[in-house]
């Protein structure tokens, strides 16, 4: 899906700027299309992680080929195939059909949000919650056509066709009626709604499958793990982890021997980590409902809830809040430049925290899935230049590439960052087509 209307008019100023600044040797605005063309489309790689805590990647290989294949004899699709990662030892890819726009659609229209939208885009069925409207007749076994509502203008419970802005993202089954949709008595009800059959992006539904043996996660997520590189008996912690992706997978890469405290703000954030930990069966994590930027507090205790005293940590890990730029599909996103702007100051808040809780001689790890320079290059940038105790580190592995120009950071220094770049990414890899992502990984000196 190829749009100009994703972002505000200054939004798309902005990031055309970042496009003059990192890469002045192509055109800007043939750039910002191809940029467009690549956020508004989902990765043509669906990448999990293995739990290798429980089961061997191998045999765990062999049992989601297993599992996909019969999935793909139930919706009438091609078979998939799953292959190991070359790099990273935990992760498997599976590579997605090309897109098909040639799709016949069907008289019953069902009408989704945004969010719901662009997670079937990814591969997901469609649960209830995310349904906004349907057709009075809509019954189980139906075949519809699903559409995802741009804009955010269908209202609740609609009844008849929607004529707002609006995107065709397939063909599914319907497993519940309109009637248990929008016109329960007591609850809403919940889990699929309807079942995808045929999709304009065919990805693999990985909706409870193999829950305690595999868990699907971006590429430079993964990596950004590696990056920190934890060991068993270390205390780990992670400043915002929900929903719990490198938080288990921290704890997996220990072992389960040692410690990982997990922040995020507010219960339901929490009660995300708290599924997948109990899902993985790993004790060593203690997640917590405490605001990042309260985290450091001189005079507190250096066990138990938070906050923590200085150079409590041996590793840290921020994966800070951010403008989410890099995220795909994003098929609109209603931030302004002002609230994107809005976002260095927070960072650095927390950044500041994360420098005071580290031991000397630990490894901090500064990430986002965002592209602006100000969020990312800039960061590290600011850090060196305000904290002599830092020193910017080498990363392993390093599959994406380097920071980009627009800082006052040298050569050398953008070498050791590692960058997922939609400005310029490269087809045919599934480690180039990726989410827009930053990693900066720092040694905090003796």
């Amino acid at each position: 899906m190829a749009g100009n209307d994703v972002f505000s008019k200054e939004v798309e100023e902005h990031l055309t700027e970042i496009i003059q600044k990192t890469h002045p040797k192509v055109d800007p605005s043939v750039c910002y299309r191809e940029f467009i063309e690549t956020i508004t489309t989902p990765p043509a790689y669906t990448v999990v992680r293995v739990n290798t805590m429980k089961q061997s990647r191998e045999d765990t290989m062999k049992q989601l080929q297993r599992e996909l294949d019969k999935q793909c004899r139930e919706r009438e699709r091609e078979l998939s195939i799953v292959e190991p990662h070359l790099v990273l030892p935990d992760a498997l890819v599976v590579k997605h059909r090309k897109p098909n726009h040639e799709i016949p659609k069907h008289p019953l229209e069902v009408i989704v949000d945004v969010f719901c939208g662009m997670s079937v885009m990814r591969g997901a069925d469609i649960y209830c919650q995310g349904i906004m409207g349907a057709p009075p007749i809509m019954k189980p076994g139906d075949l519809v056509s699903v559409f995802v509502d741009l804009d955010g203008k269908c209202l609740k419970g609609l009844p008849k066709s929607f004529d707002g802005a609006r995107y065709f993202l397939g063909n599914g089954k319907a497993i519940v009626s309109r009637q248990d949709l929008f016109c329960f008595e007591d609850e809403a009800p919940d889990g699929v709604g309807i079942k995808m059959m045929d999709t304009i992006y065919e990805a693999p539904s990985l909706n409870n499958l193999l829950p305690q043996l595999i868990f699907a996660q971006n590429l430079p997520s993964i990596v950004c793990s590696h990056v920190l590189d934890p060991k068993p008996g270390e205390y780990i912690l992670d400043m915002c982890a929900s929903p719990g992706g490198k938080t288990t997978h921290l704890g997996t890469l220990m072992n389960n021997t040692g410690k990982v405290i997990a922040f995020d703000k507010g219960p339901s954030k929490i009660a995300k980590i708290e599924s997948n930990v109990k899902m993985w069966d790993l004790t060593i994590i203690e997640p917590y409902a405490f605001n990042a930027c309260n985290a450091f507090d001189p005079t507190a205790p250096p066990s138990g809830p938070p906050p923590y005293p200085e150079a409590t940590f041996d590793k840290v890990l921020l994966d800070g809040p951010c403008s989410a730029l890099g995220q795909r599909p994003l098929l609109k996103n209603k931030s302004s430049l002002k609230q994107i702007k809005s976002n260095p100051p927070l960072q650095k808040r927390i950044f500041d925290n994360a420098v005071k809780l580290l031991k000397p001689g630990g490894t901090l790890v500064y990430s986002t899935c965002t592209i602006t320079l100000e969020e990312n290059e800039g960061i590290v940038c600011w850090a060196l230049d305000k904290y002599p105790c830092l020193s910017l580190e080498d990363q392993f592995p390093h599959i994406g590439g380097s920071g980009r120009k627009g800082t006052n950071l040298n050569d050398t220094q953008l070498a050791k960052l590692q960058v997922f770049d939609m400005f310029s990414k490269d087809e045919g890899s599934y480690d180039n087509d990726t989410i827009g992502f930053f990693i900066a990984k720092f040694k905090k000196i003796v």
